[in-house]
């Protein structure tokens, strides 16, 4: 029989659809599960284990590579939940199972954004405006899971076999439309099918087993053999390979191995980047998420790292919880804008520095930025390299700033 993976928007009533198709099917209903084996398995704290699923990742993950051990510990968990067949898995994670695995039945359940709101201000007994905040959140968590899994919108059609907008359907038609999609014969177990879920279970279990001392290579199985692809320069490569196989062989199941050099294996530039100059803890703020993205991406090419968010309440709470140091803010925003959000940064955090940059500000905007702490100003479409430099500038000031309270009291004695 075949095995239903459901991810969905917030508040689509997509758990109630889950647990009918489990019973119109006679299948087990997996959701919490996935992380409480996962934590007990890793002794990984659940709480650790929804972040990974969840929100942008975090600040200085490039050396930690923290948000990919706990999904490679998730991954591994999952592929073993699902290879029992019978099973209707619910939530992020559903994104983690690969394609080609043809008796996996893979939905996304979706709704218009005002059938959402209501939904979630009845369920939360809230005002529609803190629901449509609330909706709003849960989408920039989905969306930046989907980025950073998959480099993609976690909303492209082509990630599903079936999606059903929710606010047009009922709980009853959503489930019978994927109970009878589960029971045809194009998603029956296959001698081919069932080779491509051990593949799958394999290929995660080896992934755990060295994700932490290799978090920069991929796993792949085909047919039982084992292709280990190293994506970061290291100088002495035939040691590496040889770590690599060693870690490998010990997973049972593993036979074949093949450990090969990939395409973003790249030396690095005789001349390093001067990291002391660049701040380590960037975060982007602005609501166009193309351009935030696009931006991000432009600023990683000069080893600027920066986290995204998307509004000025996520940014506030991204902020109390790992403070950036340098700030690019966009001013036009739904809900709390640019300068409110300013205002409340230079309260609560002064050590951060802030730099504006807008599509639509006035003189008058500039003037009161400037008188809240701004430390730069600048207008859209920016010169990325203006705009890296600024950031340098930012950043020295937070050094030499830290430099002097780092300075004995002389007068003290």
């Amino acid at each position: 029989m075949a095995v239903i993976a459901i991810f969905s928007g917030s508040h689509c009533v997509a758990e109630e659809v889950a647990r009918k198709v489990a019973g119109a099917l006679g299948y087990e209903y997996v959701a919490e599960q996935l992380l409480d084996q996962t934590s007990r398995r890793y002794g990984v704290p659940v709480e650790k284990l929804k972040r990974a699923l969840r929100g942008p990742t975090p600040f200085l993950n490039r050396l930690s590579h923290e948000r990919e051990r706990h999904t490679a510990f998730l991954r591994a968990t999952l592929a073993e939940l699902i290879a029992h067949d019978n099973i209707v898995y619910h939530g992020f994670a559903a994104l983690l199972i690969p394609a080609g695995i043809s008796h996996v039945l893979k939905i996304c359940l979706m709704a218009e954004h005002n059938f959402r709101v209501l939904r979630a201000a009845e369920a939360l007994s809230i005002s529609e405006r803190e629901a449509d905040g609330v909706i709003r959140k849960d989408d920039n968590e989905q969306f930046q899971w989907a980025r950073f899994l998959l480099g993609q919108s976690p909303w492209e059609e082509e990630l599903y076999d079936i999606t059903l907008p929710m606010h047009a359907k009922s709980i009853d038609e959503a489930a019978e439309i994927i109970a009878e999609n589960a029971r045809k014969e194009a998603v029956r177990i296959t001698p081919g099918s069932r080779q491509a879920m051990a593949d799958f279970v394999l290929a995660a279990r080896i992934g755990a087993a060295l994700i932490e001392k290799h978090p920069d290579v991929e796993v792949a199985c085909a047919g039982g053999k084992t292709v280990i692809t190293i994506n970061k320069y290291v100088k002495r490569v035939d040691h590496k390979k040889g770590e690599l196989k060693k870690l490998a062989l010990a997973v049972p199941g593993v036979r074949e191995i093949e450990v090969k050099i990939g395409p973003k294996f790249n030396m690095p530039s005789i001349y390093p980047p001067e990291d002391f100059e660049l701040p380590q803890k960037v975060l982007l703020v602005d609501d166009e998420k193309e351009f935030v993205h696009t931006l991000s991406e432009r600023l990683q090419t000069r080893h600027l790292e920066s986290a995204v968010v998307y509004d000025g309440e996520e940014a506030l709470s991204f902020i109390e919880g790992d403070q950036p140091e340098v700030m690019v803010l966009d001013l036009k925003m739904p809900g709390i804008d640019g300068i409110e959000v300013l205002r409340r940064v230079k309260k609560d955090h002064p050590e951060t520095e802030v730099i504006i940059l807008t599509g639509h500000g006035s003189e008058r905007e500039e003037k009161l930025a400037a008188e809240l702490g701004a430390f730069a100003y600048l207008q859209k479409p920016v010169d990325i390299d203006k705009l890296s430099a600024t950031m340098k500038a930012a950043y020295k000031k937070i050094r030499q700033g830290k430099a002097e309270s780092d300075k004995p009291d002389r007068a003290g004695g």
